[in-house]
């Protein structure tokens, strides 16, 4: 089992310390450009990390919920990327096949939603509905944080507020199909002023949010 953060060091952000909830933490980080932030699992690592630079805690992020020791881009590196971001991917094996998708802050790797599997989908029907769940979270929650993708496709679908799947509906896939009407429906009838980013894998590496399946 994964360490539990219990702390978390804020080194840039609305006002930069240390917080004891994630909640706390996000609310100091969301929506501040270039936000540099890490959570602990002791009080004293967070103090000893909070007298040094965030490069040297940012080596090593999990995709998930689970703390993986995985090698991965050094988003840092890039100051273009937005760090306060939410990042969406899904996973599908086979296709159609076993569908899920996933959200997670792209500074830290902290999940923020996960839904799954799907029988009888596609990567890009998750794709989609990853980003309208994030716009309908975001709203019910007056956030204007920005969301990363890195399906073309899914975030043309969004902006046409419709899902252009040429994937039939079965019975096996009708909750699918329940939850796509679902998000038309909301795309059709909500505003959101949240950004919907394409994630430039070739220059920054695979999506924070990306479940580590490719071979």
């Amino acid at each position: 089992m994964g360490k539990k953060n219990n702390f978390y060091v804020v080194w840039q952000g609305k006002n930069p310390g240390i917080y004891s909830s994630w909640e706390e933490c996000r609310k100091n980080v969301e929506g501040f450009a270039g936000a540099q932030y890490k959570g602990f699992e002791t009080k004293e690592e967070a103090e000893i990390a909070l007298q040094q630079n965030y490069s040297d805690y940012v080596q090593s992020r999990p995709k998930s919920g689970i703390l993986k020791k995985k090698k991965v881009a050094d988003y840092f590196s890039f100051p273009e990327i937005d760090f306060s971001a939410l990042a969406v991917d899904a996973a599908c094996s086979g296709n159609p096949g076993k569908m899920e998708y996933r959200a997670v802050w792209v500074s830290t790797g902290e999940p923020f939603f996960y839904q799954g599997p799907f029988d009888e989908a596609t990567n890009n029907i998750g794709e989609f509905l990853a980003i309208v769940h994030a716009l309908a979270q975001f709203k019910k929650q007056n956030l204007s944080t920005s969301i990363y993708s890195d399906s073309k496709i899914a975030i043309g679908w969004v902006k046409a507020k419709k899902c252009k799947t040429k994937l039939s509906p079965t019975i096996v896939n009708k909750p699918l199909f329940d939850l796509i009407r679902r998000a038309e429906f909301w795309l059709q009838n909500n505003t959101y002023s949240n950004l919907i980013l394409k994630w430039q894998t070739d220059v920054w590496g695979e999506i924070p949010a990306d479940f580590g399946r490719k071979k």
